[in-house]
């Protein structure tokens, strides 16, 4: 059914496109990239709406937290393990085709989300959701490719980035207000009707899929796939599951799925370098610019982790806020980073994004750094001595990360750009996930103390301090990466003419 959909509506673009030119290119264009930013909007969405619905469904189903955790983490396993996979099959079968697939799987799993009556179905909705995520934040960004010209890159990857920061700032607060008017249920159903609109506007407007001639190098690699989904996989539980003393310990299960990972890193290498049609070409990393902006995107996302993971406590604990003031403190960053999206992209296009890349990853360090040394001073003080420097972050963030993706993206051949934008999802996703384990624990070290939501203020706020000057250093070591990035960039652009000279 949902192939003869899509096929009668390629005929139907196809023969309007015939007739129109490029008359109506514009609009068509403005509604193409509104089905990719509620594409983007929607995935970030179902990321952090469900973790204020735990406390509802661990009532709702007589469970456990352990349990219902998996509501959560079932999303994150699916779209962490799939998302490269993803990209390589949207450049091989279509990635028109393969987008329009996931927002149905996305919807039709938010559908059964919302009418699970056992909380197993639910973890398993779930996990189709996350497939259907991993297939719509893989292909939006390799979209721009096809949507925009090279000159407005910047721009539309900077409005992608306003709608992930919206999606996942909207997702705590939503999610609040759906549960405490309707019930739990509401938060996966919310999905269905922009779903629905989402699928539309990218049949509609989406370019048509091209039909090239099959050669040997679009082939599938189904050994790779399964590697690199294994490896990930273990990686991400060993960084997310939590011992059950209820204190988010490094426990024996963490350290013992860090070694299958380890493991699958170097049998997934060693396939790929054997196979005919590999899921990731090794060769992409000699390139120095995706090596380094693959690097530093992980290095960020851990340092942003932190801002989610120390905040509250900080906040609470140290500040003295009631949660209503926490939640709104918190928002104050995504908030920031939504505004700075649109302008971002526009900076990237002005101004160059290695550059914009190398200002942003600034603004991040300085941030961290004033954060550092921020005292523990209650009431407006103490508050705006928080906020401040976390606006400045999370607006470098957002520089950094439009930037990044537009400095990766502009050059990309056609046949690379869906598992070249799932390996930067992929970057950004390990980031966050290593962040909040690590980041987590740094922070509990330097607080001295076993369990930190009865630990003493001073402690907390020492936490704090000590949490973001190692984020700092981090950020300065990326920093290192992008200056030296771009100095080699400038060196190869100049020798190129010399060397055609010399040619000639």
């Amino acid at each position: 059914m949902l192939k003869s959909i899509i096929a009668k509506r390629d005929e139907a673009v196809a023969e309007s496109e015939n007739e129109s030119g490029s008359a109506d290119r514009t609009p068509s264009v403005r509604w193409a990239l509104a089905s990719l930013s509620l594409s983007m909007l929607l995935s970030s969405l179902g990321t952090s709406i469900a973790n204020v619905g735990l406390p509802t469904l661990a009532q709702a189903f007589n469970a456990s937290f352990q349990e219902v955790q998996w509501v959560v983490l079932a999303y994150l396993l699916a779209i962490t393990t799939l998302i490269v996979s993803a990209g390589r099959l949207g450049d091989i079968t279509g990635r028109r085709r393969l987008l329009l697939a996931g927002i149905f799987l996305f919807t039709g799993a938010s559908v059964l989300c919302g009418v699970a009556p056992t909380l197993w179905l639910l973890i398993v909705a779930r996990a189709a959701q996350g497939l259907g995520a991993a297939v719509m934040m893989a292909l939006t960004m390799a979209f721009v490719g096809e949507t925009v010209t090279k000159a407005k890159t910047g721009s539309a990857m900077g409005l992608l980035g306003t709608m992930s920061a919206i999606g996942t700032a909207l997702g705590p607060s939503l999610g609040g207000v759906l549960i405490a008017g309707l019930s739990w249920r509401a938060i996966f159903l919310v999905n269905v009707p922009l779903g629905i609109l989402t699928f539309f506007l990218a049949l509609r407007y989406l370019p048509v899929d091209r039909r090239g001639p099959k050669t040997d190098s679009a082939g599938f690699d189904p050994m790779g796939t399964l590697l690199l989904a294994l490896t990930l996989a273990a990686y991400a539980l060993a960084m997310t599951i939590r011992h059950h003393d209820g204190r988010g310990s490094f426990g024996p299960l963490n350290m013992a799925l860090l070694l299958p990972a380890a493991l699958g890193v170097g049998l997934f290498v060693r396939a790929e370098a054997r196979a005919a049609s590999p899921l990731i070409r090794l060769a992409m990393f000699r390139d120095p610019l995706l090596s380094a902006s693959l690097a530093m995107s992980a290095l960020v996302s851990t340092v942003m982790m932190a801002t989610l993971v120390v905040g509250p406590f900080y906040l609470s604990r140290s500040l003295g806020l009631n949660a209503a003031l926490v939640g709104l403190v918190l928002s104050v960053g995504p908030f920031a980073a939504a505004l700075a999206g649109v302008p971002a992209g526009r900076m990237a296009d002005r101004f160059g994004a290695q550059r914009m890349t190398i200002v942003g990853l600034i603004a991040i360090a300085a941030g961290s750094f004033v954060l550092s040394m921020a005292p523990a001073t209650p009431g407006i003080p103490g508050i705006a001595g928080y906020i401040a420097p976390i606006v400045v972050i999370t607006v470098g963030y957002a520089l950094f990360m439009t930037a990044n993706n537009t400095a990766v993206m502009t050059d990309v051949r056609a046949d690379q750009r869906g598992v070249i934008s799932g390996m930067l999802s992929l970057s950004r996703n390990l980031g966050l996930i290593t962040g909040a384990s690590v980041m987590g624990a740094v922070f509990a070290f330097a607080s001295m103390t076993t369990d930190i939501t009865t630990a003493h203020p001073e402690a907390v706020a020492t936490g704090m301090q000590i949490t973001f000057a190692v984020a700092a250093i981090l950020i300065v070591f990326a920093l290192a990466i992008a200056v030296g990035t771009y100095r080699r960039t400038w060196r190869n652009r100049a020798l190129a003419p010399q060397a055609g000279l010399q040619a000639d």
